[in-house]
């Protein structure tokens, strides 16, 4: 494993977590949040916290718009990889809100 693995994923895996809302701008028409900009959220909101860019984040399907959904995405750092947790917490019109939560393990 590189420091610069080290470096990066110790701050994920101590439970790093965030709260953002994604304007609806991208939703699709039913509903939902396109995975790419879910992705692109997570990306953004963990390279903040942590100071350094996932290598990738990957989501399974694009996230419903509806309080509660949940969804698991992928982060890869350093060739390994650690289980994201999206949940909605509140949906105003076209404004969504939602936490994300970095396991407490790499996969």
């Amino acid at each position: 494993m590189s420091n610069r693995h080290r470096t990066f994923a110790r701050p994920l895996v101590l439970g790093a977590a965030a709260a953002f809302a994604l304007a609806g701008c991208g939703m699709l028409g039913g509903g939902s949040i396109p995975a790419e900009d879910v992705e692109t959220q997570v990306t953004e909101q963990l390279t903040e916290l942590v100071g350094q860019e996932p290598e990738d984040v990957s989501c399974p399907d694009d996230l419903p718009a509806e309080e509660g959904a949940e969804m698991t995405c992928v982060l890869s750092a350093g060739g390994e990889t650690i289980d994201v947790m999206v949940t909605v917490t509140s949906v105003d019109g076209s404004d969504v809100n939602f936490d994300i939560q970095v396991a407490d393990e790499v996969n």
